[in-house]
């Protein structure tokens, strides 16, 4: 593959995980089973490695997915709440476990094994034995607080027993039993409601509710699996798992701590073989490293922690017959076809409708309408067809013919030469992906507009009073009381919303217009350095080279983005609506630091290892992960690694105390 075909397929990929993402974790509706899912995201995190400099900032490699829940207060974690790195064999199993051996320079870890339950993950706060709080997941950074939604589960005690700390966090994961689930399937059935699909949705879907008498009806069930508490009272996580017990919470007593890996894979296939006599669905095991200062001297990459893996079992197969094929339109244009199937079930849950990717694929099954096809399902919601099962093919069947024109707009599909994925080019009317812009302005991270939602984004496009981003800011309250359900309250929080988003800054309206590959960074980037939407849209590509981390391929399309007149109005709609297009430069505390790179390792007495980062580049500093020739000071704590020591005092870096580092801030030597 050459540059620009990997090019070209990290920002399909891109785009395909981010739209997944957002199927499975807000609209709780996934179109590709979980392992389709890993393979996919496996495939860009190596493309990356390969090629950094097409890399988005906004990379599904970098983030845990997800949305928050319209409706609900949303807070920022106290510690982002990460997603698992994957492993489907033993082999990736054994890699990992040698990876953890080398960085800690030990012989055997000690791990603790855990179910891995299929369901919502959720984060509790205890503050002097009280429940006073509970937050969805949400993206990772931020979720909702839904605490009486929570308090309504029965097993999760509001008032916890014996000797706990004064203030601590607990994260688990709310489920539903299947016999649970077959009964409120059968109270909907008597009540001539549809049934649901699964006992993962329905769990992720009570929270939504607002009224908690409502919730309560549902028979929802928690196990909370980590303790969070600033004190670091326990030693390893297998302690604090057994304390945790001890208060009363409902933890899972199918844990194991397990010594080496032969002892955890002893653990894989006891487990996978008892798993279907399980009162509720689990699809593989955690196993996290048992020991908290390896924990913390093992670190996390942006998404994932790397003392913790998910180990997936084996899937399950079944043939469906195919009953149709629908074609998707994804806010980039990108053309998805899904196999839409007989229901079937397969371990436990039923199976509708599958992803078929793109036409090749298409192409290697020879896929055919009246075919009868094998699903494969390993834990997962929607699964991955595996093959036609031939010798039941209708005798007057015919080759499927890809379609041409759009199913949304019907302007003639284009597919380049060498590319799996059709793609529609009408990207300024095709209403998939129209509404998709508007979704992406409005989002947490660009304008942060209250009270608007991907739904009301679809209804406003609908009914011909958003067509761009420009007329958010043209909407009357008279507009919203028109449409239906929309009260005097609603309607007014949104106009509120729309008019509380001109004070964002410059460089979150930058990203919200959805220039591509000018993600979150890229925008502060550009802002920073050259201040004001005038000079961005004058910029020739050898002036945007010259700013830091700005590659040819964003320059390029930067420029050419402005080039176009359409964007150029659009910039003069939005900046006559008021918006900021003027950066305000936040200025450093303090330049002692200046030119100077630190790496972190260890546990501290007096900060934390975020403050302490926050506080080297206050003042001028970069922090590194590793250690280096060019790292000038490693900052070392209680428990430093053994490896980033040993690496230190080879090349000579200097160990300092986080007393050392003040001492360097105020100018001391």
């Amino acid at each position: 593959m050459n540059s620009a075909e990997a090019q070209l397929r990290i920002q399909q990929l891109t785009n395909e995980l981010r739209q997944h993402n957002y199927r499975y974790y807000v609209l709780n509706e996934p179109s590709i089973s979980d392992f389709e899912f890993d393979q996919l995201l496996k495939e860009l995190e190596h493309l990356e490695q390969l090629h950094p400099e097409f890399a988005s900032p906004e990379s599904p490699t970098l983030k845990v997915g997800g949305s928050v829940i319209d409706g609900f207060e949303t807070i920022k974690h106290r510690r982002p709440m990460l997603s698992l790195g994957n492993t489907y064999n033993e082999t990736e199993l054994r890699d990992f476990d040698e990876r953890t051996r080398k960085s800690t320079g030990l012989e055997t870890i000690e791990y603790v094994c855990e179910l891995k339950i299929d369901g919502l993950a959720i984060s509790v706060f205890y503050e002097n034995g009280k429940l006073v709080q509970a937050v969805t997941r949400g993206d990772g950074i931020q979720g909702d607080v839904v605490t009486e939604n929570v308090k309504t589960i029965r097993n999760l005690p509001k008032t916890l027993r014996g000797n706990y700390p004064p203030l601590f966090e607990i994260r688990g994961e709310i489920f539903m039993h299947r016999k649970g689930f077959e009964r409120l399937n059968q109270t909907r059935i008597e009540a001539g409601e549809p049934q649901y699909a699964n006992p993962r949705n329905v769990a992720s879907g009570s929270l939504k509710i607002k009224d908690s008498a409502e919730v309560a009806k549902r028979p929802l069930d928690i196990f909370l699996y980590q303790v969070y508490e600033d004190e670091n009272v326990y030693p390893t996580h297998w302690d604090s798992l057994q304390s945790a017990q001890s208060w009363g919470l409902p933890v899972p007593q199918t844990a194991k701590k397990c010594s080496g890996l032969d002892e955890v894979l002893a653990f894989l296939h006891e487990w996978d073989e008892k798993r279907h006599d399980l009162s509720f669905d689990t699809d593989g095991v955690v196993i996290k490293v048992n020991d908290k200062r390896l924990q913390e001297e093992l670190g996390f990459t942006a998404k994932t922690p790397r003392w913790a893996i998910a180990y997936k079992f084996q899937t399950e197969t079944a043939s469906t017959p195919l009953l149709g094929i629908t074609y998707q339109v994804g806010r980039t244009g990108a053309i998805t076809p899904v196999a839409e199937l007989q229901p079937v079930v397969l371990l436990g849950t039923t199976v509708k409708r599958a992803s078929l990717h793109n036409a090749n694929e298409m192409e290697r099954l020879d896929i055919r309408l009246g075919d009868t096809v094998f699903v494969e399902k390993g834990g997962e919601i929607i699964p991955k067809i595996v093959g036609v099962d031939f010798s039941l093919r209708p005798s007057n069947s015919t080759p499927l013919n890809y379609i041409t024109h759009c199913p949304e707009c019907g302007t003639e599909l284009t597919r380049n030469e060498g590319e799996a994925q059709h793609y529609c080019p009408n990207d300024e009317l095709c209403p998939p992906q129209v509404v998709g812009k508007l979704e992406h302005f409005i989002g947490r991270k660009a304008m942060d507009i209250q009270s608007v939602g991907s739904e009301l984004c679809e209804t406003l496009y609908r009914n011909n009073l958003v067509k761009d981003i420009s007329d958010f800011y043209s909407l009357k309250l008279e507009d919203l009381l028109a449409l239906d359900r929309m009260g005097d309250k609603l309607a007014s929080n949104i106009i509120r919303g729309i008019e509380e988003s001109k004070t964002q800054p410059f460089e979150r309206v930058l990203f919200a217009m959805g220039i591509r590959y000018v993600g979150e960074t890229v925008a502060k980037k550009l802002a920073a350095a050259l201040r004001n939407i005038n000079r961005i849209m004058s910029a020739t590509v050898e002036e945007l080279v010259a700013i830091d981390e700005i590659g040819d391929r964003i320059a390029e399309t930067v420029v050419f983005y402005f080039q176009q007149p359409k964007h150029r109005e659009l910039v003069e709609r939005l900046r006559n609506a008021g918006l900021n297009f003027q950066a305000v430069i936040q200025e450093k505390l303090g330049d002692s630091l200046v030119g100077k790179s630190f790496v972190i390792s260890g546990v501290f007495e007096k900060y934390s290892r975020d403050e302490l980062k926050e506080l080297v580049e206050q003042h001028g500093g970069k922090i590194a992960s590793g250690v280096t020739s060019k790292t000038n000071y490693l900052l070392a704590g209680t428990g430093i690694g053994p490896s980033k020591l040993e690496k230190a005092e080879k090349l000579g870096v200097p160990l300092i105390s986080e007393d050392d580092l003040i001492h360097m801030i105020n100018g001391n030597s």
